[in-house]
C-alpha cells in the first residue's frame, strides 16, 4: 500500500458517507428513525455507528481518548452525526498528512472493549476502517431500500468513475 492508496481510499470514504448523509436527509424523521432491526436498528442507529467506530479508531491511531459514548448513542439527530463526523475528517486528515511509508507499516497495540490486546500495523487499521465503513454503507442502502428509497451509489468503481481520485 503506497501513501496515494491511504489517502484515496480514504477520499473515497468521505465521498461515499457525504452521499449516504445526503440521502438519509431527504428521509421523514420518522423514516429515518425508524427500526429496522438490522445490526444498529436503522439508517440512524447504522450511520451513528459507522460515524462512532470512525472516531474510535482514529483515536487509536492519534492516541487520543475513545469516544465517551459507544456506539454514537450521544447523537441523536442525523446534523449531529454530521457535525461529528465532519470533525473525524478533519482530525482524520491532519493525522494523515503525518503518515509516511514508514508509518504504515507500524504497529500498535489495539485494546478493544472484550479485554483482549492486539498488535496492526497502520496499514491493517487504515483497510480495516474502510472496509468497516463500507460493509455499514452497504447495510445503510439496503434499510433505505426498505424504506422505499432508490439510495445513492456508494461503490469505489463510481468514485473512480466520476473521476474523484486523489492526486
Amino acid at each position: 500500500m503506497m501513501l496515494a492508496e491511504v489517502h484515496e481510499l480514504f477520499a473515497y470514504n468521505a465521498w461515499a458517507n457525504r452521499r449516504l448523509f445526503a440521502a438519509a436527509a431527504a428521509l421523514p424523521e420518522e423514516r429515518y428513525f425508524r427500526d429496522l432491526h438490522s445490526s444498529h436498528g436503522g439508517v440512524h442507529g447504522t450511520l451513528a455507528h459507522i460515524v462512532w467506530a470512525e472516531q474510535l479508531w482514529l483515536s487509536r491511531w492519534g492516541g487520543t481518548e475513545a469516544p465517551s459514548v459507544a456506539q454514537g448513542r450521544d447523537l441523536p439527530t442525523l446534523a449531529a452525526v454530521q457535525a461529528r463526523w465532519e470533525d473525524v475528517e478533519r482530525a482524520r486528515g491532519a493525522l494523515l498528512a503525518g503518515v509516511t511509508v514508514a508509518t504504515l507499516e507500524e504497529r500498535r497495540a489495539v485494546r478493544p472493549s472484550t479485554g483482549s490486546e492486539f498488535q496492526h500495523t497502520f496499514r491493517e487499521m487504515f483497510n480495516h476502517a474502510i472496509d468497516h465503513s463500507s460493509y455499514h454503507r452497504g447495510q445503510v442502502v439496503t434499510l433505505l431500500r426498505q424504506l422505499g428509497v432508490q439510495p445513492p451509489s456508494t461503490g469505489l468503481i463510481v468514485f473512480y468513475r466520476e473521476g474523484r481520485r486523489v492526486a
